[in-house]
């Protein structure tokens, strides 16, 4: 058995996540201990966010040791978003002898509940001994020609949530918040990946058309709902950050067809076989 760096003293109680005086890593480092006790993994080397329409890629990565309702571990909330699964996987990565922590319960920032609530899960997987963390999201498109269903790698992103997941003077350089090497390897897997810029708003509201535009016009290819503060989070605690977008829908104004959340699930069951595939051959090469 691997021993962990970060073990929490089961005798002393959890702090509050949302109390301003706690600090969140304290909580996170509990989140990971907690995590040990019920998967019996110690270290999990790899991370995933998995965001609308990438809830299949778990399937395929290999034996799941265990599956943990989120809100039975520290800091963790059942997930209040139809599409996310609300729970916490270990899983023994096929053909290695690696294991993934599978975030299938994201805390989006319009739920209310914090920024910190939002940054918790990629600071968990930063304490379960993870390096990597691969963020996926379901998003709208700005580009004609990526239909939906297309899988697209995040080079970057403007943040428009007016918030940071980061507390006093914490000074993280973002400069290559988005690491070109695991681009690289993701585009080793499947050299057909576009790349672009992700634009998080703050939502739940879909964006106007004239907030697409605002978006294309300030870089933008891609926007949602979540992603960036997360990413920002990750950087933060030393974790080496892949994202992939998976384009749901066209972005407002872009297509003439409403915008709805039935779309965005549906667009993810159909592309589902192909990400969760591309996903799962990415963790093995990583």
């Amino acid at each position: 058995m691997r021993v962990r760096d970060n073990v929490w003293p089961m005798s002393v109680p959890v702090p509050d996540l949302d109390d301003p005086r706690t600090d969140p890593q304290d909580v996170a480092r509990a989140a990971a201990a907690r995590l040990a006790e019920v998967t019996g993994v110690e270290r999990h080397d790899v991370a995933l966010v998995l965001g609308s329409g990438w809830g299949g890629a778990a399937d395929l990565l290999g034996d799941v040791v265990a599956e943990v309702p989120a809100d039975e571990v520290p800091g963790f909330t059942a997930s209040a978003v139809v599409g996310h699964a609300g729970t916490l996987s270990s899983v023994r990565v096929a053909g290695t002898d690696r294991y993934a922590l599978v975030l299938g319960a994201r805390t989006h920032y319009y739920e209310g509940r914090g920024v910190r609530r939002v940054a918790h899960g990629v600071r968990v997987a930063a304490a379960a001994g993870a390096r990597t963390l691969i963020l996926t999201n379901g998003c709208g498109g700005l580009e004609p020609g990526w239909a939906p269903g297309t899988p697209v790698l995040i080079s970057d992103h403007i943040n428009l949530t007016g918030t940071s997941p980061l507390e006093g003077a914490t000074f993280v350089d973002l400069t290559d918040l988005y690491s070109a090497r695991l681009r690289a390897l993701a585009r080793s897997v499947d050299p057909e990946l576009p790349e672009g810029v992700y634009v998080q708003f703050r939502g739940p509201h879909y964006e106007t058309p004239a907030e697409v535009q605002m978006a294309r016009r300030l870089g933008g290819h891609l926007v949602g709902m979540s992603t960036a503060l997360e990413a920002i989070a990750a950087r933060h605690v030393g974790l080496e950050v892949l994202g992939i977008s998976l384009v749901t829908n066209p972005a407002a104004g872009i297509s003439p067809t409403p915008l709805s959340h039935t779309e965005v699930l549906e667009a993810g069951r159909a592309a589902g076989p192909r990400i969760s595939r591309l996903l799962a051959e990415i963790v093995r090469a990583i």
